[in-house]
């Protein structure tokens, strides 16, 4: 990313704001550079872009999960764990009686944008997530009880041969809307790599 843009290892700066949020910065680039990573079983994802609202580090966050139930626990269990984090609303989402496919992926929706949210806020888990209410059948987010205003909330999935997994991009953008995209087919912004592939290009090109 760095080397499209005719920034040299050398010339790059790995900076933090007062609250410990990352960011890249060099004298080769015009602005900072955001940029967050999460993992979750055999996916790493990074987001990351030039911003203009909250410098340096911007507002930009990236959360990320694998579609299952860990271990030996049933869905209910898993759900009753986090369950003081999750508003009446989103508990209502995830009654019994929506058929269990339905009520994981509601779940990992709701919590890969909570953790999104407060990763781009730089945040973590200082920030209380049952303020944060995502309304996933409506694909409205409330925040306090309100709209976020300025931000947009980009939902995606990602296939690994039979595993499935899905994220969240939170990135504040300005202005008074707020938008959920529900793009799941891997849209355009979303670039996925083989490990493998990926690590040989990147030698490649580091080593020219």
């Amino acid at each position: 990313m760095l080397r499209q843009r005719g920034v040299t290892i050398e010339e790059v700066k790995f900076v933090t704001t007062p609250t410990g949020k990352p960011y890249i910065d060099s004298r080769s680039l015009p602005d900072p550079i955001a940029y967050n990573i999460t993992h979750d079983n055999n996916l790493v994802a990074m987001a990351f872009a030039p911003g203009v609202h909250d410098p340096p580090a911007y507002s930009l966050g990236i959360d990320v999960m694998k579609i299952k139930i860990p271990g030996r626990e049933t869905l209910s269990s898993f759900i009753n764990v986090v369950g003081d984090q999750l508003t009446e609303l989103e508990h209502a989402l995830l009654r019994p009686g929506v058929p269990e496919t339905e009520r994981l992926q509601r779940f990992y929706w709701m919590w890969t944008l909570k953790e999104a949210y407060t990763k781009a806020l730089g945040l973590g888990l200082g920030f209380d997530f049952k303020r944060i209410e995502f309304d996933v059948a409506s694909r409205v987010v409330r925040v306090d009880g309100g709209l976020p205003q300025g931000w947009k909330f980009n939902m995606f999935v990602v296939a690994d041969g039979q595993d499935l997994y899905q994220g969240v991009v939170a990135e504040f953008n300005g202005g008074d809307a707020t938008e959920v995209v529900d793009k799941t087919d891997n849209p355009d912004w979303l670039k996925v790599h083989d490990a493998l592939s990926f690590t040989e290009d990147a030698l490649s090109l580091l080593a020219s």
